[in-house]
């Protein structure tokens, strides 16, 4: 009798005391926060950027599997299958939907009007209608923003420094976005600065119109191409990084993944370092913020990238002022 006397006691103690710190936890703990994250890039060209956004979510101190969840769904660049995908998120209840670029946001935005949708990277949020402001976003929907037209000066003046000689560029662009109009208004002023001509060409999905677009550019004496910063460009960035180089034309471009598949050069916005970003809005929301409350944030890091391969390729010598200032010279 007193060793059962003994033992109850026991037990008793250590229900009042409670679970001490540090004790393993044998149940998971419910009503994890389920996210879903909706991309238009193929799954393998887009692997850099899931793992930014979820490096971003570890740094907070979120654990998947533990205290949140993501499923990944990815259109594998085609657009008509993201409502399909938006829906299915949907279906799975998820509490916030992280898209990119603008197609999975638009998709997103169609789908749903209550759970917030966070841009992991928008080229216009304004233009495209997302938020009605970068300030008061209003909506389900805030995030990250590239907007900064000025860089596209920036660019043109670094492409310069590059190539002494440059006097006439051919510029992409989808001809649709007031960010685009923005950025080429912008490279319009710096090219009277450096008495550089500008000769826009609108970004075509035909293959055929493409190649035909990029001889017309060769035939009127363009020294070099730029691209300003668009989804449209981002998606296509081989096609014009592969008709360049058969056209023997510098191309530079706003976005490292440029430089990674033979594109001259890029200036601009990190977008790994805004997908990691984008996981502090999804910690926020989750804490009971209301995306409409949160600002929408431009990138802050900036990266100048220079694909040396391509430039010896191109008989291009490197000026020294430019590598001493590269964040990374791929070889």
């Amino acid at each position: 009798m007193r060793r059962i006397g003994l033992v109850a006691i026991l037990t008793l103690s250590f229900s009042l005391a409670g679970p001490r710190s540090g004790q393993l936890q044998q149940n998971p703990p419910t009503n994890v926060p389920r996210i879903g994250y909706l991309f238009l890039q193929p799954f393998v060209a887009s692997a850099h950027l899931r793992e930014a956004f979820r490096q971003g979510l570890r740094e907070l101190g979120y654990v998947e599997g533990q205290n949140i969840t993501i499923e990944f769904r990815n259109a594998d660049g085609r657009p008509e299958r993201l409502l399909d995908l938006a829906a299915e998120l949907i279906r799975l209840k998820v509490d916030i939907i992280v898209a990119a670029p603008e197609a999975s946001i638009q998709a997103a935005q169609q789908s749903t009007r209550t759970i917030p949708i966070v841009m992991a990277v928008s080229f216009d949020p304004v233009g495209r209608g997302f938020v009605a402001s970068l300030a008061h976003p209003g909506g389900n929907i805030t995030g990250m923003s590239t907007v900064a037209p000025e860089l596209s000066g920036k660019r043109l003046e670094i492409l310069k420094e590059m190539i002494p000689r440059l006097s006439r560029v051919a510029v992409l662009w989808d001809g649709k976005s007031s960010s685009e109009a923005h950025q080429l208004n912008e490279m319009e002023i710096a090219a009277r600065a450096l008495q550089v001509r500008l000769q826009p060409l609108v970004l075509s999905d035909s293959s055929a119109d493409f190649e035909n677009a990029f001889k017309t550019v060769r035939g009127a004496g363009a020294d070099a191409l730029m691209a300003v910063d668009s989804s449209r460009a981002f998606g296509q960035r081989l096609q014009i990084a592969e008709v360049a180089a058969k056209n023997r034309l510098p191309a530079m471009a706003g976005f490292r993944e440029f430089a990674q598949v033979g594109g001259l050069m890029t200036y601009g916005a990190s977008l790994p370092d805004m997908h990691r970003q984008a996981s502090t809005y999804v910690d926020k929301i989750i804490k009971g913020a209301k995306p409409g409350d949160l600002p929408v944030q431009q990138s802050s890091k900036f990266e100048l990238i220079i694909n040396l391969k391509t430039a010896k390729a191109l008989g291009i010598t490197i000026p020294q002022s430019l590598l001493v200032r590269a964040d990374e010279i791929i070889q």
